[in-house]
C-alpha cells in the first residue's frame, strides 16, 4: 500500500531528515524512504530481540537482567513525566495468575509536539522492537499501540510494519524460535487531546468514552480490562533497542547523571529552520537554538520548553538552562513533552495565552468541576483582557482560578491548563496591566503586508 504523508512535511521545512542531530539513536540515517524491514535489519535493527532471546549464538538475557540494563541506563518517561522506565517496568507484578498488558501511548496532541509521529512513520520497526523486549522483560503475551487519531496515514504505516514484522517471525508464537511469544495490535485513537492521559486512553482501549480513571488503582495493578498494564510513550520504547544492543551504561553516558541518553526536541514557533532534533539530554538551549537556525523575525523573548502545557520561561532564564529533566524543573517549568514553543519580541503574553486557555477549554472532558468551569473562567477572563474590557482584579483572579483548579482534578489537565496562567502573570505581568489600563497590547505588533 503506498501511503500519502506529504501533508506531515510542512512546504518549504524539515522534521527530522535535517542531518543536524547530535548522537542520534532513534532517527539516525533516516531519510523518509528507508522504514522497512530490510531498511531496518541493515541499521542493526532486531539484533536487540535476538540477544536478549540467545537466538544470535549468545547466552541471552533473564527478564530481570533487561530490567536491571533499563535501569542502569538511567531512561526516563519521555511522554512528559520523566518517570524512570526501568523502575516501572519492575512494579509489574511477576507472579501474577492471569494475563497481563502493554501498551504505547502514541496519542501525541501536545500542541507544538511532533516527534512520535515521525518515529512511527519513518522508522517504526525501532517501536516494535522495543516494545517486544518490553513485554519480554514483564512477561507479557499482548499489547497495543494506541495511536492518535488525527494521524490515520501514520497508522497505516505501522499497521504495515506490524505486518512485516509477523511474516519475519519477529512477532507471534515461539518468536525466532524461542519460548517467548508476543502479539501487538494497532489501534487507532480519535483524535481527543484527553486520551493521551494514560488512563483515559485505557478506557479508549477498551471502546468506552475516553475519560480518566481515578487513581488508586494504578494501572500497574489495574489497567487494561483490570488486568496489571504497563503504559510508556513512543519515545521510551523506540530508545531501548540501542540500550539492550550496546549496554545501559553507555546510554547513560550520552546524557548526565539522572537524565541518561537522547532526547527528540520539536522546536516550533518563531525560528528559522523548525523541525525534530534528537540530541543528548543536558545540552545547552543555546545550541538547540542553534540548531533550529536562531530566532526569526526579532529577539528572543520567551520560550515554552515542554509543550503547551509547560509553564514559560523568559529568554534570560531559558537561556542559561540545558535541555534536561532537573536542569528545566529547577528553572520554574519542566522538559513534558519535549515541544520547545520559541517566542520572539513581537508576541504578545496575553494575546498568546488567550489561545492556549481556549485550547484547554475546549478539550475538557468535562468530568471534574474544578477543570470544566475553570478553563472555561479562565478563557473568558484573558479574553476580556485581550479585547480591552479587562479589570484590574481579573490578573488576580486569573490566578486564583488557576490555583483552584491545581491539584484538585482527576487527571493532569487541570494542571496543564492552569500553569500557563501561572507562568504568563509571574515573568509577564507587565503586559497584562498595560492591557487593562490602556486597552491596548504593549507589544507593537508587526504589520502584515495586504
Amino acid at each position: 500500500m503506498s501511503i500519502d504523508l506529504s501533508k506531515f512535511q510542512a512546504t518549504g521545512r524539515e522534521t527530522c531528515f535535517h542531518g543536524r542531530h547530535i548522537d542520534a539513536q532513534i532517527y539516525a540515517g533516516l531519510d523518509g524512504r528507508n522504514w522497512r524491514l530490510r531498511d531496518y535489519e541493515s541499521r542493526g535493527g532486531y539484533q536487540a530481540l535476538r540477544k536478549i532471546l540467545g537466538t544470535d549464538g549468545g547466552p541471552g538475557m533473564t527478564p530481570d537482567e533487561v530490567v536491571a540494563e533499563v535501569k542502569a541506563s538511567g531512561l526516563r518517561g519521555r511522554g512528559g513525566a520523566g518517570f524512570p522506565t526501568g523502575l516501572k517496568w519492575s512494579f509489574m507484578p511477576k507472579n501474577y495468575n492471569g494475563p497481563k498488558y502493554l501498551v504505547c501511548n502514541s496519542d501525541e496532541g501536545e500542541p507544538g509536539t511532533c516527534k512520535d509521529r515521525d518515529i512511527l512513520a519513518y522508522n517504526p520497526h525501532i517501536v516494535i522492537e522495543g516494545m517486544a523486549i518490553a513485554a519480554y522483560a514483564m512477561g507479557v503475551s499482548t499489547a497495543w499501540n494506541y495511536i492518535h487519531g488525527e494521524i490515520f496515514e501514520i497508522y497505516q504505516r505501522f499497521e504495515e510494519a506490524l505486518e512485516e514484522a509477523r511474516a519475519a517471525g519477529y512477532l507471534g508464537e515461539r518468536i525466532l524460535g524461542s519460548g517467548f511469544s508476543f502479539q501487538l495490535h494497532a489501534f487507532h485513537g480519535f483524535g481527543a487531546y484527553i486520551c493521551g492521559e494514560e488512563t483515559a486512553l485505557l478506557e479508549s482501549l477498551e471502546g468506552k468514552k475516553g475519560q480518566p480513571r481515578f487513581k488508586p488503582p494504578f494501572p500497574a495493578s489495574f489497567g487494561v480490562y483490570g488486568r496489571p498494564t504497563t503504559i510508556n510513550n513512543t519515545e521510551t520504547f523506540a530508545a531501548v533497542p540501542w540500550i539492550i544492543r550496546n549496554g545501559g551504561a553507555p546510554y547513560l553516558a550520552i546524557g548526565k547523571p539522572n537524565n541518561g541518553g537522547t532526547k527528540i526536541f520539536s522546536v516550533v514557533g518563531d525560528v528559522n529552520r523548525p523541525g525534530n532534533f534528537e540530541i543528548p539530554l543536558g545540552t545547552p538551549f543555546s545550541k538547540l537554538l542553534e540548531l533550529a537556525g536562531g530566532v526569526k523575525g526579532g529577539a528572543l523573548k520567551a520560550v515554552i520548553p515542554g509543550g503547551s502545557s509547560a509553564p514559560v520561561l523568559p529568554a534570560n532564564i531559558m537561556m542559561d538552562c540545558t535541555m534536561d529533566y532537573d536542569a528545566i524543573a529547577k528553572a520554574g517549568s519542566m522538559l513534558g513533552s519535549g515541544a520547545v514553543i520559541v517566542m520572539n519580541d513581537t508576541r504578545c503574553m496575553v494575546r498568546s495565552l488567550l489561545r492556549l486557555s481556549y485550547f484547554y477549554q475546549h478539550e475538557s472532558c468535562g468530568q471534574c468541576t474544578p477543570c470544566r468551569e475553570g478553563t472555561g473562567w479562565l478563557w473568558r477572563m484573558v479574553d476580556r483582557i485581550e479585547h480591552g474590557h479587562g479589570r484590574m482584579e481579573d490578573i488576580e483572579l486569573l490566578g486564583s482560578v488557576a490555583d483552584n483548579i491545581m491539584g484538585r482534578t482527576i487527571c493532569a489537565l487541570g494542571d496543564a491548563a492552569a500553569m500557563p496562567v501561572r507562568g504568563m502573570i509571574k515573568h509577564f505581568r507587565d503586559e497584562f496591566v498595560h492591557h487593562v489600563e490602556h486597552k491596548s497590547c504593549l507589544v507593537a505588533q508587526p504589520v502584515v503586508a495586504s
